[in-house]
C-alpha cells in the first residue's frame, strides 16, 4: 500500500472531496476587532477606478460559506434552484428561496495604520458599511478618499453587540498621503490579494450535494457507516471575516410541503 497516497486521499475526503490548500488568512484578510482602527482604502490593482469587489456567498448550506459559482460566470445549482422555487406561487417555496439565496459581501483592499508592514489586505463587509463608504465618496467635500496623495484615512470602530458586533466608519478630518515612502506606495499598488482567488471554488456537483443534504436534514446515508459527530458551523470562516448568516432549519418550511424537495428532484434528476 502507498501510505502517502492514502494520506492524500484521506485529506481530500476530509475536505468534502474538494482540494483545500492551507492558507494563512491573516496575510490576506483584515477583520476589525473591538476598538478603533485607522484604515486606509487603497486603489485596487485589479480595477483602479473602483476599489470595491461585490461577491456572493452561500451561507448555512455547507459547513462553511461557499462562494457562488456565478461570481465566475458559471452556473450555480443553488441559484438555479432558487429560480425554480420562484416560478411557483407557493409561499413556502418563496420563503425558502429567500433563505437560501446567496448573500452579498464586499471586499476592499486596505492598509491598517500601525500594521503597514503587513501590506495590503482585504476587508470584507456587508451592505450597510458599503452604503456608508459609497456615501462618503459621493460627498463633494470628501470625494476620492483612496487618492494616494490627497486621500483620507478612516476610523473604523467596532463595538460589542447582540448577537453581532456593530461596526461604524467615519472619515478623518484632514487629507494625507498613502505613505511618505514612494517605495511603499508602489509596492501596495502592485501587490494585493486577488478577491477572485482567495476562496475555494467548489465545483457544481459538490455544491449540489450540499444543497441536497440541506433540504433533507436527518436522513441517514445508504451506507452502513453512520457519522455521529455533528458539524458545528463557526460564525466566521477562519481568518476571513466572511460571516455566517443565522442558521435556518428547513424542517418547518418543508413539513407538509413535499413540492420543495420534489422540485429539487425535478431540476437535478
Amino acid at each position: 500500500m502507498n501510505l502517502e497516497a492514502i494520506k492524500a486521499k484521506l485529506a481530500a475526503l476530509s475536505s468534502g472531496g474538494q482540494d483545500r490548500e492551507k492558507v494563512d488568512y491573516e496575510k490576506i484578510f483584515w477583520r476589525p476587532v473591538t476598538g478603533k482602527h485607522i484604515v486606509r482604502l487603497v486603489p485596487s490593482m485589479y480595477d483602479p477606478t473602483y476599489p470595491f469587489k461585490e461577491m456572493k456567498f452561500h451561507y448555512n448550506i455547507g459547513k462553511f460559506p461557499m462562494i457562488a459559482l456565478s461570481n465566475f460566470g458559471k452556473q450555480d445549482p443553488i441559484e438555479e434552484f432558487v429560480k425554480e422555487l420562484r416560478k411557483t406561487s407557493d409561499k413556502d417555496n418563496w420563503s425558502l428561496s429567500g433563505k437560501i439565496s446567496p448573500k452579498s459581501r464586499i471586499l476592499a483592499p486596505v492598509i491598517i495604520r500601525g500594521e503597514e508592514e503587513k501590506g495590503v489586505r482585504l476587508w470584507s463587509f456587508g451592505l450597510n458599511i458599503y452604503k456608508a463608504l459609497l456615501a462618503l465618496a459621493e460627498d463633494e467635500d470628501i470625494g476620492d478618499y483612496t487618492d494616494v496623495i490627497n486621500g483620507y484615512d478612516m476610523v473604523v470602530e467596532q463595538t460589542p453587540g447582540t448577537p453581532y458586533p456593530t461596526t461604524s466608519v467615519r472619515i478623518k478630518p484632514k487629507t494625507s498621503p498613502l505613505s511618505t515612502n514612494n517605495d511603499n506606495v508602489d509596492l501596495w499598488l502592485k501587490t494585493q490579494p486577488n478577491p477572485m482567488e482567495c476562496f475555494t471554488q467548489y465545483d457544481y456537483d459538490y455544491i449540489k450535494k450540499q444543497l441536497q443534504e440541506y433540504l433533507t436534514p436527518g436522513e441517514e446515508s445508504a451506507t452502513t457507516v453512520v457519522d455521529t459527530e455533528p458539524d458545528q458551523a463557526p460564525s466566521v470562516v477562519p481568518g476571513t471575516g466572511i460571516m455566517e448568516e443565522k442558521a435556518f432549519t428547513l424542517e418547518a418550511a418543508t413539513k407538509g410541503n413535499k413540492s420543495t424537495v420534489s422540485k429539487f428532484d425535478d431540476l437535478f434528476n
